[in-house]
């Protein structure tokens, strides 16, 4: 099982996407401040662990998705590229 972290553009999001993750029965959800290694327009984030990254279940106003690698880093997965 592998662990991730959502960034999301406001809290009300981050919100949501922890909620629906919750509801998919993923484990360890939480909602967390944005590492410093990583920014986010609100500064609020989900962790969570789970089998795959399940991004179907993130809301509409996700910012990016990473995993957390073994030594603490980040790779990232996605990110929304409709902000760019």
């Amino acid at each position: 099982m592998s662990s991730y972290v959502v960034t999301c553009y406001t809290h009300l999001s981050a919100q949501l996407s922890c909620k629906r993750l919750r509801n998919a029965r993923c484990s360890e959800v939480r909602m967390m401040p944005v590492p410093r290694a990583l920014s986010s327009s609100c500064g609020t984030c989900v962790r969570y662990e789970g089998e795959g990254d399940r991004r179907e279940l993130l809301d509409v106003d996700a910012e990016a998705l990473y995993e957390v690698m073994p030594d603490g880093s980040y790779r990232l997965l996605w990110r929304d590229e409709t902000s760019i």
